[in-house]
């Protein structure tokens, strides 16, 4: 079961880190992958602590056992942190894309695209988005004044339109909804997963340690089991 909480936790954490690549124009503050990078952590230490709890119930082992519940107990804390950090940075995303935005916007080149731009046209076509609040946004961007073309980036247009131009003589054409709150929405939702990860499998590592307590106090209480383990026999 730890094994395969593990394998689940690693897949979230770097599920995390890729769609964060694509967005990671927009907020500048890196630590607000601390949470994902602990999740990973978290995960790997899982499949190891999997594997002590395996090999301390199969030979009994009191002081495995032991060991297993304190190591268990280590990682619910670091669990519980993960939660923490993960709801202070989902708080901090909004202030975070709001300060950067404006700034990524305005560093649009659409004749030659850097990695910004590539991060905007990216955005905006799978967020079905135009511009920071609505397409005119766009008539202040140093791109459009210097194209002269009174149009936007083909990635404003609908993507059901093949023959939209991007102009803003036909704005039925492009995308109404700005960018800026879905990718806010976007980056909280991605949040969320390692919270909920985070949250499910602190209730499983709880689990974990009740069944390995459980077997540490039988395995005290009963000295007919300590016999039997030993080798010996009652008179």
């Amino acid at each position: 079961l730890l094994q395969a909480a593990a394998g689940i936790l690693c897949y979230v954490g770097a599920y995390v880190f890729i769609t964060y690549d694509d967005y990671d124009h927009f907020f500048e503050d890196v630590y607000t992958l601390i949470p994902a990078v602990i999740i990973i952590a978290v995960g790997t230490l899982l499949f190891i602590i999997g594997l002590i709890g395996c090999c301390a119930t199969i030979r009994e082992s009191r002081c495995g056992l032991a060991t297993f519940v304190i190591i268990l107990l280590l990682v619910f804390i670091t669990e519980v942190v993960v939660v923490v950090l993960g709801y202070i940075y989902r708080a901090k995303v909004e202030d975070e894309v709001d300060h950067s935005i404006q700034k990524v916007y305005n560093g649009y080149n659409g004749t030659n695209p850097d990695a910004a731009s590539r991060a905007i046209d990216y955005v905006q076509r799978q967020l079905r988005c135009c511009g920071i609040h609505n397409y005119s946004d766009w008539e202040n961007t140093v791109w459009f004044k210097q194209t002269k073309n009174n149009s936007v980036p083909l990635s404003c247009c609908k993507a059901a339109l093949s023959n939209c131009t991007g102009s803003l003589t036909h704005p039925m054409d492009l995308y109404s909804e700005g960018c800026e709150a879905l990718v806010v929405k976007k980056l909280q939702e991605i949040m969320m997963y390692v919270i909920w990860a985070a949250l499910a499998f602190a209730a499983i590592q709880l689990l974990g340690m009740l069944c390995a307590c459980i077997v540490l106090c039988r395995r005290g209480r009963d000295p007919a089991y300590e016999l039997l383990i030993a080798g010996g026999t009652y008179a």
